[in-house]
């Protein structure tokens, strides 16, 4: 028999987050999270993203065993200010057994009806800036510290508890060397002249944070036409910016500006923590920071995690200025390979960025849709 207990207390919750370690620990290609910062993520008195979101945790268990989690997740910027029903799901981890699966999903269900809410999609994280979708495709790639793994029943089980596909993702595979600077070395520099832009490189984090506000604004304005767009409050925005300025090298942080020294357009990369990841198995210390601080300067993957225009500078070749910065950078590192994270099938805007590179479906996944019952 199949029991769920919602998670109260600190144990539970530990248990909620080490979840995956058991059921992922014979996995090549699984990468855990830290620890650390999956607990403060989902602590309110840390993670800002609470004063206008709730998250209810559910723990299955069977024999005594845990065997499945899900977070039941509710935005309320997206419902009451974007007038989308939606009850979310994220976190979902499961034995291959479609009795838990389904006893986590009603709890889902359950919360969804209490609100109001119409229907309920995931897996998906508060916003944007969060992990999104279940794999679908790709099963035997390693996964990387921004998106999830899982085992091909998830997207079984969902199916036969009739959720549809919703959203659909592509990752893709640039070796570096065929990635041809041709066609973007000749365009930047018309492009830089047209338009009285320049790019601008870093050499510290602080002096990313100087222009981290406008960043976000202009991701903002860049992401808000898509259909998974959540507005980010100004406080999510400062956890965000100490979460994550951290972890990137300031070399793969690229800007262009105009001729007011206006930020117009950004590209952020981050080099692969994947196998670092691996090897720290979930704990920074005493042996994981070392680990991922060589990942930071050595790794030969990086990953497109985001790029940004803003509108009236999309379609005329600006990404073309970044193009050529980030191919300076990864010649004189000997990157190797670049991976693009989880991007919308339906987002058009990017499809036109990348439609002359060289690329290879690595992975797809999907969120899946149910109506409240």
């Amino acid at each position: 028999m199949i029991q769920i207990k919602k998670v109260k207390t600190k144990s539970d919750l530990k248990a909620f987050v080490k979840f995956p370690f058991k059921l992922y620990k014979n996995s090549k290609y699984w990468v855990p999270p830290i620890i650390k910062q999956e607990l403060a993520g989902f602590n309110p008195k840390k993670n800002p993203v609470f004063k206008d979101a709730e998250a209810t945790l559910f723990l299955a268990y069977k024999n005594n065993e845990i065997v499945g989690r899900v977070a039941a997740l509710i935005n309320w910027i997206e419902v009451k200010n974007q007038n989308i029903s939606k009850m979310r799901f994220g976190w979902f981890d499961a034995i291959d057994d479609i009795e838990v699966t389904k006893a986590l999903l009603n709890e889902v269900n359950t919360i969804g009806k209490v609100n109001n809410l119409e229907f309920i999609e995931g897996p998906v994280g508060f916003s944007n800036l969060d992990k999104v979708g279940v794999l679908t495709e790709g099963f035997d790639k390693i996964g990387s510290m921004i998106s999830w793994y899982n085992y091909p029943y998830y997207a079984e089980h969902f199916k036969t508890l009739n959720y549809k596909i919703e959203k659909s993702y592509t990752e893709t595979l640039m070796p570096f060397e065929h990635i041809d600077r041709a066609f973007f070395g000749r365009i930047q520099e018309i492009i830089k002249k047209r338009y009285q832009l320049k790019p601008l490189n870093f050499e510290t984090s602080k002096e990313i944070l100087k222009y981290a506000d406008e960043m976000f604004d202009v991701f903002a304005k860049s992401y808000s036409a898509l259909s998974s767009f959540v507005e980010i409050s100004n406080e999510q925005r400062a956890y965000f910016k100490k979460k994550f300025i951290s972890f990137l090298n300031p070399e793969y942080v690229k800007f262009v500006l105009d001729k007011n020294d206006k930020l117009v357009a950004f590209g952020i990369v981050t080099p692969s923590y994947a196998k670092a990841l691996q090897k720290s198995k979930g704990k920074l210390f005493p042996f994981g920071i070392k680990h991922l601080l060589n990942a930071k300067k050595n790794s030969k993957t990086v990953l497109f995690y985001l790029i940004g225009v803003l509108p009236e500078y999309q379609n005329k070749g600006v990404t073309a200025i970044i193009f050529e910065e980030f191919h300076k950078v990864f010649t004189k590192k000997g990157i190797q390979n670049c991976l693009r994270t989880p991007e919308l099938d339906d987002n058009s805007a990017i499809k036109k960025i990348w439609k002359n590179f060289k690329n290879e479906t690595y992975k797809r996944r999907s969120t899946f849709k149910k109506n409240i019952e």
